[in-house]
């Protein structure tokens, strides 16, 4: 018996995702081919080679993020949707830059706090841009 179920506007059958190919090739010594880098991002150029895990900034961040959540429950500021939101992620951003640009010690991690506000910001910039249908499609609305 062949049928094919409707979901979501697409057969089954089909595959959500595509492979992109730039239809340029690198063949390695084993033979294996792929295709090029040229233009994807490069993510493993962010950590540098050397530097101990705990002192990397990733790290440090993700530490940042496992306090948060103990203080106010996973993925909170992921909640985070209106200008005011969007004004204080900002305001936070500049303060921890300012405090880490003239060399505060004070136990905080100024640095990684900088990443975490924009981060926080730039979501909040890119939720105020998408219609609210959107937003609830793609599983951004979290319950407390």
């Amino acid at each position: 018996m062949n049928f094919e179920v409707l979901k979501m506007g697409r057969k089954e059958s089909e595959s959500a995702f595509v492979t992109k190919d730039s239809g340029r090739r690198a063949e390695f010594d084993s033979g294996m081919v792929r295709d090029l880098q040229k233009g994807k991002p490069r993510f493993d150029l962010i950590l540098p080679k050397d530097l101990p895990m705990k002192e990397n900034v990733l790290f440090r961040w993700a530490m940042l993020m496992s306090r948060g959540a103990e203080k106010y429950g996973d993925r909170n500021w992921e909640k985070a949707k209106g200008q005011e939101e969007l004004n204080r992620f900002k305001a936070s951003a500049f303060r921890h830059f300012m405090q880490w640009f003239v060399g505060v010690d004070d136990g905080e991690d100024h640095a990684v706090a900088v990443f975490f506000n924009i981060s926080g910001a730039e979501m909040v910039k890119y939720k105020l841009n998408v219609p609210e249908l959107e937003m609830e499609w793609k599983g951004t609305d979290y319950e407390d």
